[in-house]
């Protein structure tokens, strides 16, 4: 019987069962998962979901099994069930406990596309998504800077060149972006295939130019320094990085000159701190604030923590009778470790260490993948200086589609060093 006289439900039947079928269907799902991040987070949340239902009828169990014996697999799952045993001992209301164990659970996706893209040919298909997604977001975000009236952001909301969701969302994607380039664009130049260099430098450059003349969150300023740094030890000669360093800083001049709104972001730092001394409420002093008191919530219980979801509570005792910054009641102390080291203690801070280094262990070699995926973890781990960046929904998954991704491609290449020998 030929192909196109097969009965319908035989031909169901045979594609149900057929693990290239689901390898694709996965590969399509975590390209729109891609694609769809910088601009919703309720379709990241159906692709999400959707994305780990196609995944298992193609999965080699035993292959996934052994997989989770290694550090890059076992860490972040174990953060996750931490958080969920966190529960027992906390003293927070129940949905708050189980509110807290969410922003964990999308680790678990780390595991899965590791062990999926070991075996996919499209890696670079779900990472070109994400770019070609975040080049239409930044299009966009020059328009709305001129016509504000077109953001779909609430217009009470200050707006100024953000088209969806936040400025600190959109500067982290422009940020990874620029700098996630510059590989290409040297590997290109190289190669002397100028044309595809230079659209690609032209790209990194629109990104540049949208957080210098546009808006930019403080986080990636403070950041974006030290990935270039990271691209100049990795990939040039000191020579070429004493001669980039020096017309980095020429142009980090003219910049300054040229955007007000540069100056204001740098600038204010210094200021806000100065009146958070006097009493007021700032950005910065609460940082500060928050950061204070969460070590001091830490050295209380500092081996298991006070329990998932306990934030919230600690901070409402703290602020009784309180004024001013200290007054601030919240759930997020704005810093990962403790973030994490107020819930569960040093058990806590181990476990996200740990995934923190061995994904950085896992992209040693060299290649665009290696330097992607080195990238999305440097960038997490500095971020989360000033933010929960691994909890937090947008610059999370960023991590999740970033290291997944490109770890199981360098899986796959045989280039990832041996994370796993201890």
């Amino acid at each position: 019987m030929s192909a196109a006289a097969e009965p319908i439900g035989a031909l169901l039947i045979r594609r149900w069962r057929d693990p290239a079928a689901w390898m694709t269907t996965t590969d399509i799902v975590a390209v729109l998962l891609a694609a769809s991040l910088p601009w919703s987070t309720s379709l990241v949340g159906i692709f999400g979901v959707a994305l780990v239902i196609v995944m298992w009828p193609a999965i080699d169990t035993s292959d996934f099994v052994a997989s989770l014996k290694r550090p890059f697999c076992a860490a972040p799952v174990a953060l996750f069930f931490l958080a969920l045993i966190g529960t027992l001992w906390s003293d927070a209301r129940w949905g708050m406990r189980f509110y807290a164990v969410a922003p964990t659970a999308k680790l678990l996706l780390l595991p899965l596309l590791f062990h999926h893209f070991r075996r996919s040919q499209r890696g670079l298909w779900v990472l070109i998504a994400f770019l070609a997604s975040c080049v239409a977001l930044l299009a966009m975000s020059f328009v709305v800077a001129y016509f504000p009236d077109l953001t779909l952001k609430a217009k009470d909301i200050p707006s100024h060149g953000v088209f969806v969701k936040n400025y600190i969302d959109q500067s982290q994607e422009f940020a990874l972006c620029a700098v996630v380039l510059a590989f290409p664009v040297l590997s290109l130049l190289r190669e002397r295939r100028f044309v595809p260099a230079l659209l690609l430098f032209a790209i990194a450059m629109g990104f540049l130019a949208n957080m210098v003349f546009i808006i930019v969150s403080r986080t990636a300023l403070v950041t974006m320094p030290i990935m270039l740094a990271v691209f100049g030890m990795v990939h040039l000669r000191w020579r070429t990085n004493v001669m980039i360093l020096t017309a980095a800083s020429l142009l980090a001049g003219l910049a300054w000159i040229a955007s007000p709104p540069l100056r204001e972001k740098i600038t204010s730092i210094g200021q806000q701190y100065e009146l958070y001394k006097e009493g007021n409420v700032t950005s910065v002093g609460e940082r500060l604030e928050f950061w204070k008191k969460s070590l001091g919530f830490f050295i209380e219980a500092p081996i298991a923590g006070h329990g998932t979801g306990s934030t919230e509570g600690l901070f409402e005792k703290a602020a009784a009778r309180q004024t001013g910054a200290a007054a601030e009641v919240i759930r997020n102390p704005h810093n990962q470790t403790l973030n994490v080291a107020v819930q569960w203690g040093v058990f806590g801070v181990i476990a996200l260490y740990v995934m923190w280094l061995s994904h950085l262990l896992m992209f040693r070699g060299s290649g665009l993948f290696n330097w992607i995926g080195l990238l999305v973890v440097v960038q997490n781990i500095f971020t989360s200086l000033f933010n929960s960046h691994i909890f937090d929904f947008h610059e999370g998954w960023m991590y999740v589609i970033g290291v997944g991704v490109a770890g199981g491609v360098v899986l796959k290449a045989g280039t990832a060093p041996a994370a796993d020998a201890s």
